[in-house]
């Protein structure tokens, strides 16, 4: 008995069975992740940055949409400040995505718990739900694999776009930039789980428009209130 206590993974080691598990099931969104991360790259190049300031940035922000976002800005004239404050604001949803699975971090180092925070994405959430939901006991060393390959595959996508763009430089000639709406839509589709969600789906849907078409606030703040309206609706009707 106390050979197997012995043997038994402690929860601050790390799992690499499960992290590599984690690493090849993401695999297939981690393609989506090129595709958008390319188009984002090209994107960047417009903002007049270079393929090291995009990996740099990759690299210690790690949020797709926010990133996004806060380029977005620069390209349509937006100052830096307007840009950063249109990032943060969207980023502000990863509180909500990772107080959904605080249980995995229960009991770690300050360290981990950081890495687990900052390796969290729309993508890996996703698959770490979707796999529960099909009775799979996956936990936090499968957040850090699938994040470790997400985080990877956004940086060289991004990069590469960036380095590219003086062959393409205009990507909305091409429509790439309708990968990011795309991407969106196909995490969206991994995370419905049936008609009982209509509602809270309805209104994070409802007061992201409103909050978005008024003139008082930067747009990114609709996605936040909008999740924040869904989530409160969800926790009163009892759903997890």
């Amino acid at each position: 008995m106390q050979h197997e206590a012995s043997q038994k993974p402690h929860p601050s080691n790390p799992d690499s069975g499960e992290a590599l598990r984690a690493a090849r099931d993401i695999l297939p969104l981690a393609i989506g992740v090129a595709v958008y991360g390319a188009a984002f790259g090209l994107l960047t190049a417009q903002a007049g940055m270079d393929g090291l300031e995009v990996g740099v940035m990759g690299l210690t922000v790690f949020a797709g949409s926010s990133q996004i976002v806060a380029v977005e800005r620069l390209v349509a004239g937006a100052g830096a400040s307007l840009a950063i404050i249109a990032g943060l604001a969207l980023n502000l949803r990863l509180l909500l995505l990772t107080a959904s699975v605080r249980e995995i971090y229960a009991g770690r180092p300050w360290w981990q718990v950081i890495l687990g925070a900052h390796l969290t994405s729309d993508e890996n959430w996703a698959l770490m739900l979707s796999r529960r939901a099909a009775g799979e006991i996956v936990g936090f060393w499968y957040m850090v694999g699938s994040g470790v390959l997400i985080c990877t595959v956004w940086i060289a996508a991004t990069v590469a776009g960036n380095i590219f763009a003086t062959a393409i430089p205009e990507p909305r000639a091409l429509g790439m930039d309708f990968a990011f709406t795309a991407a969106f839509i196909a995490i969206a589709c991994t995370m419905w789980r049936g008609w009982s969600d209509a509602l809270p789906w309805s209104l994070a849907i409802l007061v992201a428009t409103g909050v978005g078409l008024t003139s008082i606030v930067d747009t990114s703040f609709g996605i936040v209130a909008g999740g924040v309206g869904g989530a409160v609706l969800a926790g009163a009707l009892g759903h997890d």
